[in-house]
């Protein structure tokens, strides 16, 4: 078997599908992986992670693979992989992981610091991240196969939730730890910044946690609309209202007990839903003005330490004008970071298979072949309220039509 096909990042706004290699069993140093596994790709999404690069929004070069949201077979095995078998399913989180440093040791998988010489931390087909070659492809290798993969204990079960299982390697998990680390419990008030499909990942989990009302803000109507369709309130942020008094018209005080960033570095200003006003403090600096004294803020969006796009030198750097003093003055508590993907995908693939979330209707699951990839690029990047599953091999689409055959 020597065939392969990617997605590759050419140019800011452009991605290609291209014949890309086979993958090997060697990591990205040159030293043979006996631990890994080839995996022929079941189902990879597209991230809004990803799509920061395609923008031109990091130091990403030409040629890059994408993609780091992973779902799988393993094809093949490496001499010391234990646990696995030929044929198993599984879900691949994003971090690339060791299993055997202090991090992985205490499940801080998102900054393992053995898989990327520049920083800690790795992921699949992203910038900086430790040159592993993305999953937005026909095959890839899985390096430490026995810590990193997540098995599906039933292959046709799983196959009978795949649109969203397919969620595990990343934007679930993301969204949850989210909600998780902004101290989301039964009977709490949530405020999202977001509508996309991480902050859809983050409502969802919100009211998995038992939040009493989860609120969702963006300045995308069509976003604002699917919100309000699964369940959840919405607040408009292209309105001149401000966001405080849009809470309190839904709870009747302009506060929240806590708040989920959704968004990241390429935010806009409020008031304003044009692409011209960026703003990439104002969703944080948001979240501290109708957050509660002593309320927890989650930060999954994305911020960079490089932004060539930026508007401004500061935030070329990743420096951005956040208002610390509010925070500190309201005794906040902020958390940040990659998602330890392990930390929680277990737990949530149960809840997906006894049905106690329902994460594809929540973020709109939409089923596309390899070569509509760049199609999808292209129509995620105007603001679709969707999540684009690729289906390399067609098996997602072969299953689909064989159930409503049934």
């Amino acid at each position: 078997m020597s065939g392969n096909r990617g997605v590759v990042y050419v140019e800011p706004g452009k991605v290609e599908v291209r014949s890309i290699p086979f993958p090997d069993m060697v990591d990205p140093t040159g030293r043979k992986a006996n631990h890994a596994v080839i995996l022929r790709v079941v189902s990879t999404n597209i991230c809004g992670s990803d799509q920061h690069m395609v923008r031109g929004r990091t130091t990403a070069l030409s040629g890059l693979v994408l993609g780091h949201e992973i779902t799988g077979e393993v094809i093949e095995l490496g001499t010391d992989v234990l646990t696995l078998q030929k044929g198993d399913l599984v879900s691949v989180p994003f971090n690339v992981a060791c299993g055997r440093c202090p991090m992985c040791k205490t499940m801080n998988t998102g900054v393992c610091l053995n898989v990327n010489t520049a920083r800690p931390g790795g992921a699949y087909g992203y910038v900086d991240m430790g040159g592993w070659i993305g999953g937005q492809a026909e095959y890839v290798m899985v390096p430490y196969a026995d810590f990193n993969l997540l098995k599906f204990p039933d292959r046709d079960r799983a196959m009978q939730k795949i649109r969203d299982l397919t969620c595990l390697s990343d934007i679930l998990p993301t969204g949850y730890h989210g909600a998780v680390t902004a101290g989301v419990r039964p009977g709490t008030t949530v405020y999202i910044a977001g509508a996309g499909p991480v902050g859809m990942a983050a409502a969802a989990s919100a009211r998995l946690l038992g939040a009493a009302v989860t609120i969702v803000g963006d300045v995308n109507p069509t976003r604002l609309e699917h919100a309000r369709k699964v369940g959840f309130e919405t607040v408009d942020l292209s309105q001149d209202a401000s966001l405080a008094d849009q809470i309190a018209v839904i709870l009747g005080e302009p506060e929240v007990d806590c708040a989920i960033d959704c968004v990241g570095f390429e935010a806009r200003g409020h008031g304003h839903s044009g692409s011209q006003h960026e703003a990439p403090a104002s969703v944080l600096n948001a979240l501290m003005e109708v957050t509660r004294v002593a309320g927890r803020i989650g930060i999954p969006g994305l911020y960079v330490t490089d932004d060539p796009g930026a508007a401004d030198a500061a935030a070329r750097r990743g420096s951005l004008s956040v208002r610390l003093g509010l925070g500190w003055a309201k005794s906040h508590s902020f958390f940040t970071g990659q998602t330890p993907v392990m930390k929680y995908n277990r737990a949530l693939m149960q809840a997906i298979l006894w049905d106690r979330i329902d994460i594809a209707s929540a973020v709109n699951v939409q089923i596309i072949p390899l070569d509509q990839a760049p199609a999808g690029y292209s129509a995620f990047d105007a603001g679709v309220s969707k999540k684009f599953v690729i289906d390399p091999h067609g098996v997602l689409a072969a299953h689909e039509n064989e159930a409503i055959t049934v």
